[in-house]
């Protein structure tokens, strides 16, 4: 009797552990832009894969390991990060050889369900990729992500590069301070790796009804590195603007409506801030809102642009600036369209410079091309 409880008990636990959570996501099967369905509101969105016409032929690859729970979902997240070449499910730093699915599952070998990530660090540096990691996990629990339990479920990261050691350990150190519990993320060098079955290569793209615990909706959420840019002191801005950008920008004015440089542009490509080039809006978010300026339903990050209230003019507006630059850019009004979160981004054209999406790769943009294509 004793014995058919603990084999009852043991098959109630593997099942659990499954990678298989009624809470997640389900997944399409769409390899390339996948899309995801929201099992309460039953919205679609598009995850797109900004990878798909990237030429990686002269590329100086490097790796890295990621361990973050059931390797389905981390799997199909990091292949669609802008600048990673491929990736590969696998079994890492346990003390068997060539584990099975089955074998890893007991726990008994201490491997880790792991993502082989192969990216070019020209594209993406490995502290983007930790950025993107720490997303999507919770790095406090031991041995545990989502639904999913066990020390296979552990979370980690493994390096085969010496160089990359300081710069993981920097990244879990500043992360830290994010938490009030500590973090239990393993730093390790990459002691073994052994490839998971064909079945679990790209397992959501082969099982559209497959769950998993994490959401791949986050994809859609850009972050902008601020540290790409620098602001300009006054006296150099001076030299480099129009009076009437200078006017705009540091004076707080608004051009003419109507008379602008963007405001009947609808051309694919990207707006920056026209002092430090840091990206702030996108082509696929500007309509025409009939006010005679620019006007967008919300930034590429949402970050990127600040804001403060402004009482001039006798009125009470929303002030948006560049975060970098700290430039004037315009307002926020809460009159844009309902079905685009509501709100209506009244920019100065002098404060933006507009990158035409055949310009962006030589511009140093190609990260953000599939925004706007």
């Amino acid at each position: 009797m004793q014995y058919i409880k603990f084999s009852l008990l043991f098959i109630v636990i593997i099942f659990i552990s499954a990678c298989a959570t009624q809470d997640s996501p389900i997944f399409s099967s769409d390899s390339t832009n996948k899309k995801e369905i929201n099992q309460r509101t039953g919205e679609v969105s598009t995850i797109n894969n900004p990878n798909e016409d990237l030429d990686f032929s002269k590329s100086k690859l490097e790796t890295i390991y990621f361990a973050g729970g059931c390797f389905w979902g981390v799997d199909a997240y990091f292949e669609r990060i802008f600048g990673v070449f491929e990736t590969k499910s696998g079994y890492a730093n346990g003390t068997g050889e060539n584990p099975s699915y089955e074998s890893v599952m007991t726990g008994k070998e201490n491997f880790a369900e792991t993502v082989k990530v192969t990216f070019d660090p020209e594209r993406v540096s490995v502290d983007e990729l930790l950025t993107y990691f720490f997303r999507v996990i919770d790095p406090t629990v031991k041995d545990q992500q989502g639904n999913d339990i066990g020390v296979q479920y552990r979370t980690g990261i493994y390096y085969d590069k010496n160089s990359h050691k300081h710069i993981i350990e920097d990244e879990v150190k500043q992360e830290q301070t994010n938490y009030d519990k500590e973090i239990v993320t393993e730093v390790l060098p990459l002691d073994n790796f052994y490839l998971a079955e064909e079945i679990h290569q790209d397992y959501l793209e082969k099982n559209p009804d497959g769950y998993c615990h994490i959401n791949l909706e986050v994809l859609n959420d850009i972050k902008i590195n601020p540290n790409k840019y620098q602001a300009k002191d006054k006296t150099e801005m001076k030299d480099q603007l129009t009076r009437e950008q200078f006017t705009v920008i540091m004076e707080n004015e608004t051009e003419t409506a109507y008379e602008n440089k963007y405001w009947d542009t609808f051309d694919p490509g990207i707006y920056v801030d026209v002092t430090t080039g840091e990206p702030l809006f996108s082509s696929n978010t500007k309509y025409d809102a009939q006010s005679g300026w620019p006007s967008f339903t919300k930034p590429i990050d949402i970050e990127a642009v600040n804001f403060s209230k402004d009482d001039s003019a006798n009125m009470e507006r929303t002030e948006r600036r560049s975060r970098v630059g700290n430039i004037h850019l315009g307002h926020v009004f809460e009159d844009g369209p309902k079905d685009e979160g509501g709100e209506r981004y009244c920019i100065n054209s002098a404060s933006l410079k507009f990158i035409h999406v055949d310009e962006m790769k030589k511009e140093g943009y190609e990260n953000l091309i599939h925004l706007v294509k």
